[in-house]
Parts: C-alpha cells; structure tokens; sequence
C-alpha cells in the first residue's frame, strides 16, 4: 500500500469519526474528544520526556476536567443551557488536581521544576483546555463546531494548493516564517483566507450560523468566524511547528499513518477553537438585543 492510499484512508476515517460523532450525539461527541484529548495530553508528555508522576497528574487533571465536560452534558438536555454552574463544578473537581501537582513537585523535587511545572501547565492551558471547549461550542449549536472543523480542513486545504501553485513560479513564493515552517508562505496564508471566509459564507446559507446570528449581520458573523478559524488555526498550526522543532522531531507521533500525531492532527483547533468558542458565546448573548 502507498504512502498516498495510506493516508487517504487514514484521513477518510478520522474526518468519518469526527463528523459522525457530532451528528450522532452529544455523549458520542464527548467520548470521541475525551478519548483525543487523553492521547494528545500523553503524546505532549511523552515528547517532552516527563516524569511518570507529572504524566499521571496530567491525565487525572484532563480526566477531572472531561468529567465536568460530562456533567455539563447530562445536565443540559436538548433546549436548556446552564451557563454557571460548570465554573463552580470545575472548581471542585479540576483545580485541586493541579494544586496537588504543583504541590507534589515541592516534596518530591524532580531536578527541574520548571520544566516539570511548565510541561504540566502547558499540558493544560494549551491542550486539555482548548479541546474542552469543543464541547462548550457543541453544546451551543453542534452545527457550530462541524462549522469550525470544516473551515479549518478548508483552510488547510486552500492554504496548500494556492502555496503549491505559486511555488512553481520562476521566482516561487514568498515565505511567511521559513526557520519555523519552511513551506508556509503568504500566498498560502491569504489564499487559505480567501477559502475559508468563502466557505463560511457557503455554510451561512445553509443555516449552520442561525444560532448566533446578531440582528441583520449574519454574513458578517460568518466572515468573522471564518476569518478568525483560518488565523488562528494558522497560528496553532505554527505554535506546534516550533515546538517540534524545538526538540528535534518531524511528527509529534504516529496516531494517523501520513498525519503524524494527535497533536499534529489538532494543532490548528487548539488556539481556534477557544477564540470562536467565545465568539460565539457573545453573539448568542447579543442576539436577543437586536
């Protein structure tokens, strides 16, 4: 089997898995992220060589954070939101998992707690955090997050082949950030751009945007969601690129044959997905104003 077969077929079945766990249900949807979420906290640890302690806490932190994720589903039937009560639940069960970490590092000093308080934070902050608010957005309109994972495989999509046609130029493309992503460049980032709020529009039409529609500025929410997908999409795309650059490897692990890893794979909605998820949040609450 080529390279080629090998990740079309991988990717076929993870846009598959993705796509049918959104559309089936919201337990489905949760225990296909939670699963994603787990496997990216561990591959992060594991290309950063932690502690097996800092690895364990990293997962019951993720675990204790899923479960407020879990509950804020059971409790919000189809048609009833409860916007409050996820703050004071994650509070009890999330935040005294990572004071306990933070804390552990003190008694049992590793040699570097830096490094072992950073790994754990950004472990968090910058993974287990993000992939939550999938669900938050889920549990707005589940129309809104196939929209954010759609825009994103359109901006991809866009980013590469405008990038790939100017490359063949006499004098090729410019380069965006060539010591952190030698084959990005500025054609590709506003052609990734100009698909992306164009898709965006295409998905206003269908009604895929009605939940945070602002008065009579649809189209406008649309090309901001769109706008803010491919940017900072762009941008977690190039977060993760450094970071393995950084410590010296290709692919963050070998989850998908072709793709790489987990992280490689979700690099793009770990800073868009919390940005549209707030977008989206504000709009709904603007909505009844207009």
């Amino acid at each position: 089997m080529t390279e080629l077969v090998k990740r079309s077929l991988s990717g076929a079945v993870f846009v598959g898995c993705v796509v049918g766990s959104i559309l089936w249900n919201p337990y489905v949807c949760c225990c296909l992220f939670f699963i994603i979420c787990l496997l990216a906290i561990d591959e992060f640890n594991r290309l950063m060589q932690s502690p097996r302690a800092l690895r364990m806490f990293s997962l019951l932190a993720t675990i204790a954070l899923w479960l407020v994720v879990f509950c804020f589903a059971w409790r919000n039937p189809e048609g009833e939101r409860e916007y409050f009560s996820i703050g004071f639940i994650m509070s009890i069960a999330y935040l005294p998992i990572v004071v306990i970490t933070l804390l552990d590092e003190i008694w049992n000093h590793s040699g570097d707690p830096l490094k072992s308080w950073g790994n754990f934070l950004i472990s968090q902050v910058m993974i287990a955090l993000p992939l939550a608010t999938l669900m938050l957005l889920y549990f707005l309109d589940k129309w809104l997050l196939l929209a954010l994972f759609v825009l994103i495989w359109v901006n991809d999509t866009g980013a590469y082949c405008v990038g790939s046609l100017t490359a063949k130029r006499k004098n090729g493309n410019h380069k965006m950030i060539p010591h952190v992503s030698p084959k990005k460049s500025w054609e590709g980032l506003f052609g990734g751009f100009a698909f992306t709020i164009g898709a965006a529009f295409i998905l206003h039409r269908f009604g895929w945007f009605d939940e945070i529609v602002v008065g009579q500025y649809g189209k406008m929410i649309a090309a901001l969601f769109g706008f803010m997908v491919s940017a900072f999409g762009t941008l977690g795309d190039l977060m993760e690129s450094l970071m393995k650059r950084a410590i010296g490897v290709k692919d963050s692990g070998n989850f998908l044959p072709g793709h790489g890893g987990v992280l490689d794979r979700f690099d793009s909605i770990l800073l868009a997905a919390p940005i549209v998820t707030a977008l989206s949040y504000i709009c709904y609450f603007l909505a009844p104003l207009f």
